[in-house]
C-alpha cells in the first residue's frame, strides 16, 4: 500500500482506465497510475526524447518483429499501476492488444533525468512485482544504464542490479542473442556534456 494513502482513496487499474473511457482523462493529460496514485508525467526535453527513439530503434534492430515495441503506452502492471513506460517490449503481436492493454512485458524502459529517483525507488518495485524479468533505466544523469533483473515478486524488488556503461552492451534476454550497445542508447548531446 502507498503509504500516506488510504486503501479507500486509492484508484485501481480499472477506474483509471474508466475515467479514460468517461472522457475524464483525455490524451493531453500526461498522467499515468502508480500505486492508486494518479502521477503527473514530466514533459520531455531534447535528450530525453532523443534517448526514447534511439532506445525504440536499438531494439527494433536488435530483436525484429520477435516482440512488439510501444512507447509511451499503457501497461496494466497491477491492481493499482498503470504507468506508461517510455519503452516496453511486449509479447505477441499488434493484433493482440487491438481491444486491451498489456498486463506483462519482456523488457521494460524507463529514460531518466529528472525522473531518475522515481524511476528507481517507484516504478522498480511496481514492475518487480508484476514480474517484468528486465528493466533498465537509461540514466541521462550519469551516462549508462541501470540494470534490474530478477525480479522477487513478493518483496516488490529486482535481485540483480548493474549499472553498464557507454561502452558497454546489453543482452536482452528475452531474446537469445540480442543485445544493444549502450551508446546506442544514449544521445550525443549528454556525451559532449560530460
Amino acid at each position: 500500500m502507498t503509504p500516506g494513502v488510504p486503501a479507500a482513496a486509492r484508484y485501481t487499474a480499472a477506474r483509471y482506465l474508466a475515467l479514460v473511457d468517461e472522457g475524464v482523462l483525455g490524451p493531453d493529460d500526461r498522467v499515468e497510475l502508480l500505486e492508486g496514485v494518479i502521477v503527473a508525467m514530466s514533459p520531455h526535453n531534447p535528450p530525453h526524447a532523443s534517448a526514447v527513439v534511439r532506445t525504440y530503434e536499438a531494439l527494433r534492430s536488435a530483436i525484429g518483429t520477435g516482440g512488439v515495441i510501444r512507447v509511451k503506452l499503457p501497461l496494466i502492471a497491477g491492481s493499482f499501476s498503470v504507468p506508461e513506460p517510455d519503452v516496453a517490449v511486449v509479447p505477441g503481436c499488434p493484433s493482440d492488444y487491438d481491444a486491451v492493454h498489456p498486463t506483462t512485458a519482456l523488457l521494460v524502459v524507463e529514460v531518466a533525468d529528472s525522473s531518475l529517483l522515481a524511476d528507481r525507488l517507484t516504478k522498480a518495485p511496481i514492475y518487480a512485482a508484476a514480474g517484468i524479468p528486465e528493466y533498465w533505466i537509461v540514466n541521462l544523469r550519469d551516462d549508462l544504464v541501470e540494470v534490474f533483473r530478477a525480479p522477487e515478486r513478493a518483496l516488490n524488488q529486482y535481485q540483480d542490479t548493474m549499472r553498464i556503461g557507454r561502452d558497454g552492451r546489453l543482452s536482452v534476454l528475452a531474446f537469445d542473442g540480442a543485445s544493444i550497445a549502450v551508446d546506442a542508447l544514449l544521445p550525443a548531446t549528454v556525451r559532449a556534456a560530460r
